[in-house]
């Protein structure tokens, strides 16, 4: 499974909007690792991210369904949001 363009598209808005990131929410592939790899995704900021995917999608996140997996790269975290919104 793969998330559509503009689940990714939203995901990088959502990701650079929250963290600042500038230039670099362009440059993130599906590959790029996200927890470790960028600075400003702290434990406050990944509540953060969370709240405006809920915002942005309009799913809940419980907290039993977010690891550090789901915030490994791009592409985990943007699968997570596909299979939430197929939910």
């Amino acid at each position: 499974m793969t998330a559509s363009q503009s689940t990714l598209d939203a995901l990088r808005g959502i990701l650079d909007q929250t963290l600042s990131l500038g230039p670099r929410a362009a440059q993130l592939t599906p590959d790029s690792k996200l927890l470790g790899a960028i600075p400003e995704l702290d434990s406050m900021a990944v509540i953060n991210v969370l709240t405006a995917l809920e915002d942005r999608f309009g799913f809940t996140v419980e907290d039993d369904e977010i690891d550090a997996q789901t915030f490994a790269t791009f592409g985990s975290l943007s699968l997570f949001v596909e299979s939430k919104l197929q939910a």
